[in-house]
C-alpha cells in the first residue's frame, strides 16, 4: 500500500470553489448521495457565508491523473466546455450545491434574496432588522410562476429583497447595474416634480447606497472562508471510502443506504444509484410502496437470511446483492404487480410496510407461472391479510418479518423438519391462529381513523380498495392514479354524531370518496344524500357504488331527526348508527375470513345472507359456550384460592395486554359501564379464549391445582385444541367435515365428564 501523506486544513475561497465548479475541475463521486437539504439548511448556510461566520472543513480527494470513483458533476453545474477535473468532493457537497444553485437561483420553487431593511418600503415594520436571507416559494398556475413579484425587480426592491444571484463572484457588474436600473427607474422624479433637484439628488444617492451594498456584500461573499482537507491522489480508494464514511460533517448522518452505497462502489465497481435508476424505470410502481432505498436492502437482506434492518443490511454479503440484482429486481417487481392485484395502491393506505420486503423475497421462490405459482401466491395472499388483521406486526416488526419469512420459504421449497415432517402453513407465526387469532368482531366495532397509521383501521380500508371503492357520485374505481384525490369521509357524518357525543372517528364509518363528493354531502343525515343521488342516477347504481365499499344501504338508509326533541333525536342517531357499524363490522369479519383464507372475493360474496346454521350445530355451540363458562368459574375459584392477585401473579403478560385491550374496547362501545365492574380476576376471565385457558391451566405454578381433575397435560392440550378448531370453525362459518364434528364432539364429551363432579359456582 502507498504511504499516504498527513492532511491539514487549507483555506480556500467562495469565488475560487465556484470558479472550479464553473469549469468542471470539482466532480462528485458518484455513490454520494443526492441533494438533502432543504430550504431551511441552504437559507442557514447562506446566512452563515454573508455574516462571514465559520463553517465546518470540507474534504476533497486529489485525482490525479486518473479518476479512481466514477463520477458526476455538482447538481446544475455541468459545464459547456468541459476543462481537467482536478478534485473529487467527499464532503461539502450539500453546501457546495446549495451555494452554486442558490447563486443562481435554479431551484424549481424556491427564489432567494439578500434582504436590506434600509430598502424595505412594501410593509409597515421591516421584516428583520439586519440584512438577512429571504427565501420565497414558489407555485405555479396557468404555466406561471407566482407570486409574481419575485422576478420583477422593482417590486422585490420595495420589500427590501434583491436577488442573490446578483452576488455570484462573477464579473457581472452590468448585469447588476441593469437590474438597480429597472428596480429604481419608477422613483425617478420628474423634471417638473416640485423640488427636483432635491429629490434626483436623493434618487440617485439611493441608487448609490443600493449599489455600494450589493458590491460590499459580494466582497465578504467571494472572499468567504470554506477550509478543506486534502487526500492526496496516492490514497488508496478503500482509505477514500472509509475517510468518506468515518468525516460526515453533515448534520444529516450517513444513512446505512449512502455506507452500502459507497462499499458497492468500492468492492464490485458498480454503481448501486444506477441499478437503483434502472431498477425504477423497468418497475416504476415499486416506489409507490415504500423507499426504494430500503425495499432494494431490506429485501436483499432477506433473500441472504438476514434480518430486514439496519443490522441485516450491515451484515449481507454486498457482492451477492450485486450477482443477484436481476433476481432482486425481478421479485420487487413481482411483489409490486401482487400488492396492486390486492387493491393496495400507496404507502399512505398501507397498513404496515413490514410485509413488502417479505413478499418479495417469498417470490424468490414462486415460478411465474403454472399451479405452483397459483400456489404460491394464494400462500402470500393468506400472509399479507393475516398481517392486516393479527397483532403479529405491532411490535419488533423486523424480527417478525424475518421469522414468517424463513418458515414461508420452508413451506414454498417443501423443506422437512427435523423429525422429517414437511413444514406447513401453521408453522408460519403469523399464520398460526392460535399464536395470533384474527381480529374479533368486537375488536373491529373499536378501530380508531385509518387516517391515523393504525394498522387494523387502514386493512379495513383495504378491504374497500380491493373491491374497488368506486365513488359515491362519479362512479370511478379506485386506482393509483386518482387514489391522492380521494378523502376519508364520515358516512355517518361527523357533526350529527358529535351532537349525539358519538365517536364519529372509527374506520368502519370511514369510506374513499373524491373531495368533491366528500364537500356535496357535507353533514346531510344518510338517507336525505341517499335521496339525492338516487335522482340523479339509478338506485341499483347508486347502491353497487355504496356495496363496492361494503356499506350495509338498509341500515345506512336512516334520517327524519328534524324536528325531533334532543333526547329523542340523539337516541335514535346512536341506535342507527350502532346498527350500521354492527352490521359493517359482520361484513367486514367475513371478507376478513375470506382474504386470510387466501380466497377472492367479491360484493356479493361479502353482501350476501349467511346461511342459517343447522340445528345440530347449533347444539354443539350451545355446549361449547357451557364448556367456557365452567372453565372460567374453575379457574377464577382455584387461582382465588392461592393468590390475592392471580391475573397479576399467574396470567402471562402478552395475555394480560390483550385482555385490557378487549375491556378498554367493550367500554368504548358501551361507555354507560363503569371500569370498576371489570377489575375482578372472574370479570377479566370473560375476555380470555380458550387457548388462553389452556395456558393458565397447564403453566408450571399452577398444574398442581388442576391435575387432579385434568390428569395429563399432553391430554389437556389434544382436548383444547379439538374444542378450539370445532369453535372456529362454527365462529366464522366455515365449512367443517365429518372428522373436525367427531373430534369436537369426542372434547365436548371429555370436558362434560371432567367437569361434571367439581363444584363450580355460577
Amino acid at each position: 500500500m502507498s504511504e499516504i501523506t498527513s492532511s491539514s486544513a487549507q483555506n480556500r475561497q467562495l469565488a475560487d470553489w465556484y470558479t472550479k465548479i464553473k469549469n468542471g475541475n470539482i466532480k462528485l463521486p458518484r455513490f454520494q448521495r443526492m441533494e438533502a437539504w432543504d430550504r431551511w439548511r441552504i437559507q442557514s448556510f447562506l446566512e452563515t457565508v454573508i455574516h462571514n461566520l465559520p463553517v465546518g472543513v470540507t474534504l476533497i480527494l486529489d485525482v490525479g491523473n486518473d479518476e479512481k470513483f466514477k463520477s458526476r458533476y455538482i447538481s446544475t453545474a455541468e459545464p459547456i466546455t468541459k476543462d481537467k477535473i482536478t478534485e473529487h468532493l467527499l464532503d461539502g457537497q450539500q453546501r457546495l450545491t446549495s451555494f452554486w444553485r442558490a447563486l443562481h437561483n435554479n431551484y424549481d420553487f424556491e427564489t432567494y434574496f439578500v434582504y436590506f431593511p434600509e430598502f424595505q418600503n412594501y410593509h409597515e415594520q421591516p421584516w428583520s432588522d439586519e440584512t438577512t436571507i429571504f427565501c420565497r416559494t414558489r407555485y405555479l398556475k396557468n404555466d406561471q410562476k407566482y407570486p409574481l413579484w419575485a422576478d420583477l425587480p422593482k417590486d422585490s426592491l420595495k420589500r427590501g429583497c434583491v436577488p442573490i444571484q446578483l452576488f455570484r463572484p462573477e464579473n457581472i457588474q452590468s448585469e447588476i447595474d441593469n437590474w438597480i436600473e429597472l428596480a429604481t427607474k419608477d422613483n425617478k422624479p420628474k423634471p417638473t416634480d416640485e423640488n427636483f433637484a432635491t429629490l434626483i439628488e436623493k434618487y440617485y444617492k439611493d441608487k448609490e447606497s443600493l449599489r455600494d451594498k450589493i458590491i460590499k456584500l459580494r466582497e465578504t461573499i467571494s472572499h468567504f472562508n470554506l477550509p478543506y482537507l486534502s487526500l492526496p491522489a496516492t490514497t488508496p480508494k478503500e482509505i477514500a471510502l472509509q475517510v468518506f464514511i468515518n468525516m460526515n460533517t453533515n448534520s444529516k448522518p450517513l444513512s446505512i443506504y449512502d455506507i452500502i452505497v459507497a462499499e458497492v462502489e468500492s468492492e464490485m465497481k458498480s454503481s448501486l444509484h444506477e441499478l437503483q435508476n434502472d431498477l425504477n424505470k423497468k418497475h416504476p410502481k415499486i416506489k409507490h410502496y415504500f423507499e426504494l432505498e430500503f425495499l432494494i436492502l431490506a429485501t436483499s437482506s432477506l433473500l441472504q437470511d438476514k434480518l430486514p434492518n439496519h443490522r441485516g443490511m450491515a451484515e449481507m454479503d454486498k457482492s451477492i446483492l450485486v450477482k443477484n440484482w436481476d433476481i432482486l429486481e425481478n421479485c420487487l417487481g413481482r411483489m409490486a404487480v401482487f400488492m396492486e392485484s390486492q387493491g393496495l395502491y400507496d404507502k399512505n393506505r398501507l397498513p404496515t410496510n413490514a410485509v413488502l420486503s417479505v413478499i418479495a423475497a417469498a417470490f424468490s421462490n414462486i415460478p411465474e407461472n403454472g399451479d405452483l405459482a397459483g400456489k404460491g401466491e394464494i400462500l402470500l395472499k393468506k400472509y399479507l391479510w393475516s398481517s392486516f388483521f393479527t397483532y403479529r406486526y405491532e411490535n419488533s416488526a423486523a424480527s417478525r418479518a424475518y421469522q414468517d419469512y424463513i418458515n414461508l420459504k420452508r413451506v414454498l421449497t417443501n423443506e422437512q423438519n427435523e423429525r422429517g415432517d414437511f413444514y406447513t402453513e401453521n408453522d408460519i407465526p403469523v399464520l398460526n391462529r392460535k399464536l395470533y387469532p384474527l381480529a374479533d368482531k368486537e375488536e373491529l366495532l373499536t378501530v380508531g381513523w385509518p387516517k391515523k397509521v393504525n394498522i387494523r383501521a387502514r386493512g379495513i380500508l383495504a378491504i374497500s380498495t380491493y373491491l374497488g371503492a368506486y365513488d359515491f357520485a362519479d362512479g370511478k374505481q379506485i386506482s393509483r392514479e386518482n387514489i391522492k384525490k380521494r378523502e376519508y369521509h364520515h358516512i355517518f357524518p361527523d357533526a350529527l354524531l358529535q351532537e349525539a357525543n358519538i365517536d364519529s372517528f372509527l374506520a368502519l364509518n370511514c369510506a374513499l370518496i373524491t373531495g368533491k363528493t366528500n364537500r356535496n354531502i357535507g353533514r346531510k343525515d344518510p338517507l336525505i344524500y341517499l335521496k339525492e343521488r338516487y335522482k340523479w342516477a339509478d338506485e341499483e347504481i347508486v347502491n353497487s357504488r355504496l356495496n363496492s365499499h361494503i356499506i350495509p344501504i338498509k341500515e345506512l338508509s336512516n334520517g327524519g331527526y328534524e324536528g325531533m326533541e334532543n333526547k329523542g333525536r340523539n337516541a335514535k342517531i346512536q341506535t342507527d348508527f350502532d346498527a350500521f357499524i354492527e352490521k359493517r363490522a359482520e361484513y367486514v369479519l367475513k371478507a376478513i375470513q375470506l382474504l386470510t383464507a387466501g380466497k377472492q372475493i367479491t360484493v356479493e360474496s361479502i353482501l350476501q345472507n349467511s346461511t342459517e346454521l343447522p340445528q345440530a350445530i347449533k347444539n354443539l355451540k350451545s355446549e361449547i359456550e357451557n364448556i367456557e363458562i365452567q372453565l372460567r368459574n374453575l379457574i377464577n375459584n382455584k387461582l382465588n384460592r392461592i393468590s390475592n392477585n392471580p391475573f397479576e401473579q399467574f396470567v402471562a403478560e402478552k395475555t394480560r395486554q390483550s385482555t385490557e385491550f378487549k375491556i378498554a374496547s367493550h367500554l368504548k362501545k358501551f361507555p354507560g359501564e363503569n371500569a370498576e365492574n371489570y377489575q375482578s380476576f372472574r370479570k377479566k376471565l370473560n375476555f380470555f379464549t380458550l387457548g388462553e385457558f389452556k395456558e393458565l391451566i397447564i403453566k408450571k405454578d399452577t398444574w398442581n391445582e388442576f391435575e387432579e381433575m385434568f390428569k395429563s397435560k399432553p391430554n389437556v392440550e389434544h382436548r383444547f385444541n379439538q374444542l378450539f378448531t370445532l369453535r372456529n370453525q362454527i365462529a366464522h362459518n366455515n365449512e367443517l367435515n365429518d372428522i373436525m364434528i367427531k373430534d369436537g364432539e369426542a372434547s365436548i364429551i371429555w370436558f362434560k365428564s371432567v367437569l361434571k363432579n367439581e363444584l363450580v359456582e355460577k
